[in-house]
């Protein structure tokens, strides 16, 4: 069934009376938020008629709000912030494993005015902003691009008490249960979600973003997104006897998952980015690094809708291996998960406090414990965090990306990553040829180039993967 339309009449019902201004807010609604209900539409709109001096920084809005005041918008201007000539040095890790592109992003962001400290993982590559792999430490501020579209983006690991003799034996069994209890895919939602204490979080109702996007996040809880997310059952083995796990060395069947904050999460980022973009204008090669200031309304508020899409997207994975636990009859040993795509408030060596953005890194801090996967037919581990400052307490998130996803499908034929699989005894449902093995580095080369981050308490080899079928 059809979406219904927002029409003129409807506009001129919650008080919209020039042509100007009804013209005006269809085109933005159509622009920035034709995806929501026709009543979320209308209460954004009746909000705007009632506070629009609310509404003045509101990309989407904005213009409106000055006409509905008969303010001039460009009264004020906004003028371009320069780059610091002088950037900040940072270390690179693995540098022979970087691709160019990386490097370029990582330098205009070491010229931010408001950059500290900084730091370059070895699964680095070009991303948007920030490139992926980036760590940047900020003076009281927050760069919505350099926490990444999906907040929260993590990993979540459950190590059952499974002989692993049991995966081969029941294959059958787990691949079953893995395609019934996961939902995959950029717009999927549950038809009958569980419910989450998150729902009752007061920001879904002081955050209107938030507040707008509430009932879909209800719909996709326990879901998961497309591109590189998984859910996937392998082999775990603890290699450290002094794992803060307290688990026996040996192997066990473990449960892995990677997705994030879904449609929640990517309109936080959109909106808030928007916002940043237009409060504060940098060059161009820069605009995607735009800040928003913790001490500001704006900066505040999106601070507290990242952690709230960061909770979600760890509700999201413990939805996910509740049910497949369930499913199991099995109740996990331990568990461990970490975000890879998010801000901290951390402290540098000489104690002051700054804003720490990992896009693309796993937070490695002294005792630290983490997950960072290879690909779908290389082990991934489980990591402790060494706490080295110079890397700002940050390691690598993943293998990294070799080719990128159109040379991937241009390259890799499905042929390929059938014989890839097939000689790894992997089975894949769903997946895409971008992200077959061989469009990722090597795993063990990006672990060696981080001695000196994080140390290896045990390993993951996936056997059955779960992704969207893109």
């Amino acid at each position: 069934m059809a979406k219904d339309k927002l029409r003129s009449k409807d506009l001129n019902e919650i008080g919209f009376k020039d042509n100007k201004s009804v013209s005006m807010a269809l085109d933005a609604v159509n622009r920035y938020h034709k995806h929501e209900s026709l009543e979320n539409q209308l209460a954004m709109l009746k909000e705007l008629i009632e506070n629009p001096q609310d509404f003045e920084e509101d990309m989407a809005f904005g213009k409106i709000a000055f006409v509905l005041q008969g303010k001039d918008r460009n009264a004020e201007y906004i003028s371009e912030i320069e780059l610091n000539t002088e950037g900040i040095s940072y270390p690179v890790y693995g540098r022979e494993n970087i691709e160019e592109g990386a490097f370029k992003q990582m330098e205009i962001a070491s010229h931010l005015p408001v950059a500290v400290a900084g730091a370059l993982m070895p699964d680095a590559h070009q991303g948007y902003g920030l490139p992926i792999g980036g760590v940047l430490a900020t003076r009281n501020a927050v760069i919505p691009y350099g926490v990444g579209v999906d907040i929260g983006c993590r990993m979540c690991l459950s190590i059952f008490p499974i002989e692993p003799l049991q995966l081969e034996r029941n294959r059958s069994t787990f691949k079953r249960e893995l395609q019934y209890e996961t939902l995959f895919g950029a717009g999927s939602e549950l038809r009958n979600p569980l419910d989450d204490a998150i729902f009752d979080r007061p920001e879904f109702q002081e955050i209107r973003i938030a507040r707008a996007m509430k009932e879909k996040a209800q719909k996709q809880i326990g879901t998961s997104g497309s591109g590189n997310h998984f859910v996937e059952f392998g082999l775990v083995e603890i290699l450290d006897p002094t794992n803060e796990m307290g688990l026996a060395v040996g192997k066990y069947v473990g449960l892995l998952s990677h997705s994030g904050s879904r449609g929640l999460g990517a309109s936080i980022a959109e909106h808030y980015t928007k916002i940043a973009m237009h409060l504060c204008r940098l060059p161009k090669e820069a605009k995607h690094l735009a800040w928003l200031s913790l001490d500001s309304v704006e900066g505040d508020e999106y601070w507290r809708a990242m952690n709230l899409a960061g909770d979600y997207a760890s509700a999201c994975h413990h939805h996910i291996h509740y049910k497949l636990a369930k499913a199991l009859g099995e109740k996990p040993l331990a568990m461990v998960e970490n975000h890879h795509n998010f801000a901290w408030k951390e402290k540098l060596a000489d104690g002051s406090e700054v804003i720490v953005h990992r896009k693309g890194a796993t937070p490695a801090g002294k005792g630290v414990l983490g997950i960072i996967p290879g690909s779908m037919t290389t082990e991934g581990f489980i990591v402790r965090g060494k706490g080295n400052e110079n890397s700002i307490n940050s390691a690598a998130h993943g293998a990294g990306r070799l080719m990128s996803r159109r040379k991937a499908i241009d390259t890799i034929t499905r042929k390929d990553l059938k014989e890839v699989l097939d000689k790894s005894s992997v089975e894949l449902i769903g997946g895409s040829v971008d992200e077959a093995p061989m469009a990722y580095k090597d795993i063990h080369q990006v672990m060696g180039f981080q001695r000196e981050l994080v140390e290896i308490l045990g390993t993951f080899l996936p056997k059955i993967v779960r992704m969207d079928n893109n």
